[in-house]
């Protein structure tokens, strides 16, 4: 890997190695005429957590991995600080991230079309989708691809368990969703994941190793960036901070901000880049006023009913379960195959909680686990837990600057169910989820209910359990919008407004968020920016035809 010794001057310099950035770095550094350079704040992605993709939530909760964020407290969730587990290492997110592979609905990219945002309905979007992906399980499907960097399949052999909440959601007269991200991705059914040989897929792994011995892509980290220099309203490149010493690394063609929704908003706004009133307030001189910088900040809210059983059928340490865990790690030791090998999330449902909606409100995540309570990285005991998500938020919230220093984490306050129908489908989906729990097929695990618990009965007491519990699914998005208002942050080429040489290619961009996981549609705009960065035409839309 490159230290960032020599010359200083690239043609485009990348800020952040996470999902985008990783991106980027392949796409752009495939012309052996561009120079490149990747700035990743944090270190190496060596740590064994982020490689075995049972250990994801120690993975997300590791300081050495994390960036510590947290929102301020939300007046909707008893003043709780909510964390934001956001990935501080190459490979950003993607190397701590629970390695869902889910888009979303169609029609949630057909809406970002409909705003205004040509080119980027769900018709046009899939040839980057399918530009990415390598995918061996729908041999021949024209939703998948097959040739791509990212490895993506199925679960192997997922926990016994599965087939209990599959019986269960067939009970209950759900469809059944062959696979989520086809036709129709509306249903019950196991789900995919960024998993390859048994380890995680990451950014890096898919995306930048392939591409790390170019002779013209550095790759720094340890160098967080303290600002973009920006020079007669043009992006020049950008200062960095490392060994205690400040470095400016000049961008010739572009600077591209892949800091994700916190860290893109926050780099634009020590930049001078935001609300002038604001930024002076700090002493930063006001480059370029726009106030949106920020704003439009969301995320997916979940809620969860978490059951108690003495029976060792899920994942756990426990004594009963001894033997059998001690093959699992000998199993994954010596081939890279069973429990370890999975993300534990293994099943989930996409449903309209309501009848009437267009496209399903709610995702209904079952974990084949007792939920920990504490940062033990393997749950103790045994149970199961259903997770529900609320996947179209109203609440929009934003994140300012906390000090004119770059080291200073930045104020993040979502807003989180600030809109009050933000909260009925989540009340519809923990019901739902109870019903799931009561049919024959779990009445063999003879479970008690932990979270609420029995005593938590009619809605005004599961509101303010969801007030108590509820957290975030770690997809914040929105904070540098898209769009071709005035309110907008970025242009639909990713153009930052009124600065030239500059652009943001991350979660930040969304409109408004995808009733899905985040990682596949980063991956998406990734791709799509690299081909507008390099003025390639665009591939043809892929007009599949949709079920409903």
């Amino acid at each position: 890997m490159a230290n960032g010794q020599g010359e200083h001057a690239f043609d485009y310099v990348i800020a952040g190695a996470g999902t985008a950035g990783c991106v980027l770095a392949n796409r752009l550094s495939e012309d052996p005429n561009n120079k490149v350079c990747l700035i990743e704040a944090g270190g190496r992605d060596s740590h064994p957590f982020i490689h075995v993709p049972a250990l994801v939530c120690a993975a997300l909760t590791l300081k050495q991995l994390s960036w510590g964020l947290e929102t301020v407290p939300q007046e909707n969730l008893n003043g709780r600080r909510i964390p934001i587990p956001r990935g501080r290492v190459l490979g950003g997110s993607s190397s701590v991230n629970g390695m869902v592979y889910f888009r979303g609905h169609p029609s949630d990219y057909d809406d970002w079309a409909a705003a205004g945002n040509a080119g980027w309905s769900f018709a046009e979007v899939l040839p980057y989708f399918l530009r990415s992906e390598n995918n061996a399980q729908y041999p021949g499907s024209p939703f998948h691809g097959h040739n791509g960097p990212m490895h993506v399949g199925d679960i192997k052999r997922p926990n016994p368990l599965n087939a209990v909440f599959a019986e269960a959601m067939r009970a209950l007269q759900f469809r059944h969703c062959e696979d989520f991200n086809g036709a129709n991705p509306e249903g019950y059914g196991l789900r995919q994941g960024a998993i390859h040989a048994g380890r995680r897929e990451s950014g890096v792994t898919a995306f930048l190793k392939p591409a790390i011995h170019r002779p013209n892509l550095t790759v720094m980290t340890d160098a967080p960036i303290a600002r973009v220099i920006v020079e007669d309203r043009r992006a020049r490149g950008v200062e960095v901070l490392r060994d205690g010493k400040s470095r400016r690394i000049e961008a010739r063609r572009e600077v591209i901000l892949c800091g994700g929704a916190v860290g893109s908003p926050q780099m634009l706004l020590l930049s001078g880049i935001g609300d002038g009133t604001a930024l002076q307030k700090f002493g930063i001189a006001v480059q370029h006023h726009l106030p949106a910088v920020g704003t439009n900040y969301h995320d997916h809210v979940a809620a969860n009913i978490q059951m108690w059983t003495k029976n060792s059928q899920s994942y756990g340490i426990s004594l009963k379960a001894f033997p059998r865990g001690a093959w699992n790690v000998l199993q994954y030791l010596l081939a890279r195959q069973g429990p370890f090998a999975s993300n534990v999330f293994e099943s989930h449902a996409v449903l309209r909680s309501t009848a009437g909606l267009d496209r399903p409100d709610i995702q209904v995540v079952f974990q084949p686990a007792r939920r920990n309570q504490n940062l033990f990285p393997l749950p103790l005991g045994h149970g199961f837990a259903i997770s529900v998500v609320l996947l179209h938020p109203r609440s929009r919230g934003r994140l300012t600057l906390a000090s004119a220093d770059p080291r200073t984490l930045p104020l993040i306050d979502p807003e989180l169910l600030n809109a009050p129908e933000d909260f009925e489908p989540l009340l519809r989906g923990l019901n739902l989820a109870r019903r799931i729990f009561a049919t024959p097929a779990f009445a063999p695990y003879k479970t008690t209910e932990f979270l609420p618990g029995p005593s938590v009965g009619d809605d005004e007491q599961l509101k303010n359990y969801i007030r108590a519990t509820a957290a975030t699914v770690h997809h914040p998005a929105g904070s540098c919008r898209m769009g071709i208002d005035d309110d907008a942050v970025v242009t639909p080429d990713l153009k930052v407004r009124g600065i030239e040489g500059l652009r943001v290619a991350d979660a930040s961009i969304f409109p408004k968020l995808m009733g899905g996981n985040t990682n596949a549609p980063v991956v998406m705009v990734a791709e799509k920016a690299a081909d507008m960065i390099l003025g390639k035409t665009p591939p043809a839309p892929l007009h599949l035809p949709q079920e409903h």
